[in-house]
Order: C-alpha cells, then sequence, then structure tokens
C-alpha cells in the first residue's frame, strides 16, 4: 500500500491572502484539515513543493477554501492551481477508504458515445491520476481517467457514471 494518496485538487485561487479553493478527490470525502501536511501534485518551479494547512473552511457545494503555510498571497496561489494534494494515508481516518459510501466501486459507466460501457470492478490509484478499472461484458476490463474532461456527471443514488469518452479509449 502506498504511504500517500491524493486527497484534494485545488481549482482556482480565492484572494488576495492566499487562499485556494479545494475539491474532494474523486470517491472520497473532503478530507483536508488543520495542521495537516500536504505534498503538491505535479511540483510547480516556483511554488512549495509541500506545506501544512493553516485553516479549512466550507464554501457549500463541494468547495473548501484552504490556507496553506508559506502561500500568502495571491502569487503564491496560483502557481498551485491544478495541483493535487497528496497526503499520507497514516493521517487519515480509517474509514476514509471504506468500501461503503465513497466508493465507486459497483457504479455502472455510461457513455454518450458507446452507452453501457460496464461496472467499475475497482479504482486505481497512480501517480499520475486515478482510473477507474472497467468490467465490461465480453471485452477485456477497460482503464478509463477519473479526469473532468471525461467524467460528465455521477449520481450516487443511481449509482451510475456519465462519460464522454474519447473516440478509441475503450481500445486501449
Amino acid at each position: 500500500m502506498r504511504a500517500w494518496t491524493t486527497a484534494a485538487e485545488l481549482v482556482r485561487a480565492k484572494n488576495l491572502s492566499g487562499g485556494l479553493v479545494a475539491r474532494s478527490a474523486p470517491g472520497l470525502p473532503f478530507l483536508l484539515s488543520e495542521g495537516m501536511e500536504v505534498a503538491f501534485v505535479p511540483p510547480q518551479h516556483d511554488a512549495p513543493r509541500r506545506a501544512l494547512v493553516e485553516s479549512v473552511r466550507d464554501e457549500g457545494r463541494g468547495a473548501y477554501l484552504v490556507f496553506f503555510e508559506g502561500v500568502g498571497d495571491i502569487g503564491a496561489a496560483e502557481p498551485l492551481v491544478g495541483c493535487r494534494c497528496l497526503v499520507r494515508r497514516s493521517d487519515l481516518p480509517e474509514d476514509a477508504f471504506a468500501p461503503e459510501g465513497g466508493s465507486l466501486v459497483g457504479f455502472e459507466v455510461h457513455d454518450a458515445r458507446y452507452g453501457l460501457v460496464g461496472t467499475v470492478g475497482s479504482v486505481v490509484e497512480n501517480p499520475g491520476q486515478v482510473l477507474l478499472s472497467v468490467d465490461r461484458p465480453k471485452a477485456a476490463p477497460a482503464l478509463v481517467p477519473l479526469v473532468d474532461a471525461f467524467v460528465a456527471g455521477l449520481d450516487e443514488d443511481a449509482r451510475r457514471i456519465e462519460t464522454t469518452l474519447p473516440e478509441g479509449l475503450l481500445d486501449l
């Protein structure tokens, strides 16, 4: 098991004081908390590679305003936009990776072009991105990157993921 895992994604700089809007990593609740050490991936040339979380405030609609030590103004925050926040698994609650609730295993994957692709058999955490291993009827499992560009919607109640996959991805 890896020592670090993706906990959040930084989506935009929020204010002149260095605050960043963060969203939870796919399939997980929001896990960043005050005092937690994070590593920013991919590392940026003119930005810190690691920092401690100073504060977290719920902004609603799944967005959180996060301040990090050493990121004191918008100039320091902007290079971190688009980065993922990795945290030590040992710093997370034991139930953060529990299969019930936040897991995407068992969700049906439906695509705008291909229709029903299959069912998520597992979630594969790679350093570059999270992949869904989709079990397909009469075909080998497909690896689908869990990225905004491909995921059009997620309905937790229906346990359904809507995608817009590029042509040829399922042939890989």
